[in-house]
């Protein structure tokens, strides 16, 4: 005579384990998970059950600890269903900054003196056109003409629409650029 496989009376348990999830879980979704995590458990360490002892303390135990695990779990987790939280927790890498950086150097490096000038006068440095007019002997409207000129090549040469900004994400670049003076190129 051979002895009965204990997996053949998992099925027999099932009623009494959904009864005692929804008393634990108040969710009949949620029970229904449990059972089943709870079976999936039982099935791969049946070998841990020892034929002749109680198969349903021993599922109930499993399902037991498999709640308690789960709430203990829940406690860590924060809800994030519009993915909000989620959204302010990617970081882009820092060799962007980097390498939009060289980009913008070499742009502004291909600008004539005179726009190049205005542009690291008004926009970089944070002169007023008619500060930056006074220090370059030049009306205020050309000095107006040039950063104009110099921003829309700068944009032209970067390949960005005019009204775009910067995206510098490393702190070196950060630092050579601040946030006031990004919006300006």
């Amino acid at each position: 005579m051979s002895t009965p496989d204990p997996r053949d009376e998992l099925v027999e348990h099932l009623p009494a384990m959904r009864a005692f999830a929804i008393s634990l879980t108040r969710n009949g979704a949620t029970a229904d998970d449990m059972v089943q995590d709870t079976l999936v458990k039982a099935w791969t360490n049946i070998d841990k059950f020892e034929v002749g002892t109680n198969m349903r303390a021993w599922l109930f135990t499993i399902l037991r600890n498999t709640f308690y695990s789960s709430r203990r779990k829940a406690k860590r987790e924060v809800a994030d269903v519009d993915g909000v939280l989620t959204d302010n927790l990617a970081e882009k890498p820092a060799h962007d900054g980097h390498m939009q950086m060289n980009d913008f150097r070499k742009a502004l490096d291909q600008l004539n003196d005179e726009q190049r000038e205005a542009l690291l006068l008004v926009g970089a440095s944070g002169f007023s056109y008619e500060e930056a007019a006074d220090m370059c002997g030049v009306a205020i409207g050309t000095m107006k003409s040039r950063t104009n000129r110099a921003r829309a090549r700068l944009a032209e040469l970067m390949g960005h629409d005019e009204n775009e900004k910067l995206e510098l994400t490393d702190d070196a670049t950060m630092s050579v650029i601040s946030a006031s003076n990004v919006s300006s190129f």
